[in-house]
């Protein structure tokens, strides 16, 4: 009998890679503390590629199921894009089929305490990407006119710190109502909803997860439009249209 597919056992196969988040971060700050580098294994916990491997092959799987060659699907290597504004941009995931660019992921998390700090440097990060590649894409940077799917996936820790209310300065305008005392958890809803409806991203996920249920493989979804599998459906629909 074959195995289910990874679309059918999608729960099972996305609490995976989330608890391989989880436990490649322990391991990560529990090696840099018994080197005496507190500090710097935080910073490690933080930005460390090895702990987004569960989500990034959760995703590749998809778009080989899909029908996408496995020659095509680049992570680790081989996952440069040229820029407009900047030379090149290191990608999660890239397909590239007969010279033209079709898929080009991006997976980031944020785990406390300094979710302030973080937060405008990966929104702003996200963003750039998005306009870097969209413009060099005007410019012929890719090899042919297929409109490739960009896709945005975020983790954020689920604590108290998250989610609390957060205040704004406004000394010379009112914000958007929206950011009004809202937490970093809904601040990053809103980003990941914007940044598709602005049509900056294909696709956006959003999810939240505890340090320690999500060792298990225990997320949320705060919002039904940014869920895991609804955007894993969408990608997996794209790569199997453009594997006929």
């Amino acid at each position: 009998m074959a195995d289910p597919s990874v679309m059918d056992r999608f729960p099972a196969a996305a609490s995976a890679a989330i608890a391989h988040y989880w436990r490649t971060r322990s391991a990560q700050q529990t090696k840099q503390a018994q080197t005496g580098e507190a500090d710097q294994g935080l910073r490690s916990a933080v930005t460390g590629g090895a702990q987004m491997d569960g989500i990034i092959g959760l995703f590749r799987d998809v778009v080989v199921e899909a029908g996408i060659p496995p020659r095509c699907v680049f992570l680790k290597k081989a996952v440069e894009l040229p820029g407009f504004f900047r030379p090149t941009k290191e990608w999660d995931l890239l397909v590239v089929r007969d010279g033209v660019l079709l898929i080009a992921l991006e997976a980031k998390s944020q785990a406390g305490p300094s979710f302030g700090n973080n937060f405008n440097n990966r929104t702003e990060e996200a963003m750039g990407s998005a306009l870097d590649l969209w413009t060099a894409f005007r410019e012929g940077a890719y090899n042919g006119g297929t409109q490739p799917f960009l896709g945005y996936f975020f983790m954020l820790e689920d604590c108290p710190a998250s989610r609390k209310p957060v205040k704004v300065n406004e000394p010379h305008f009112g914000v958007f109502p929206e950011f009004v005392d809202a937490s970093y958890a809904k601040r990053y809803e809103l980003f990941c909803r914007k940044l598709v409806r602005e049509r900056h991203y294909t696709a956006s996920a959003f999810v939240m997860s505890q340090g320690k249920s999500g060792l298990a493989g225990s997320f949320t979804e705060p919002a039904s439009d940014l869920t895991l599998y609804g955007f894993a459906r969408g990608l997996f629909g794209y790569a199997a249209s453009m594997s006929r």
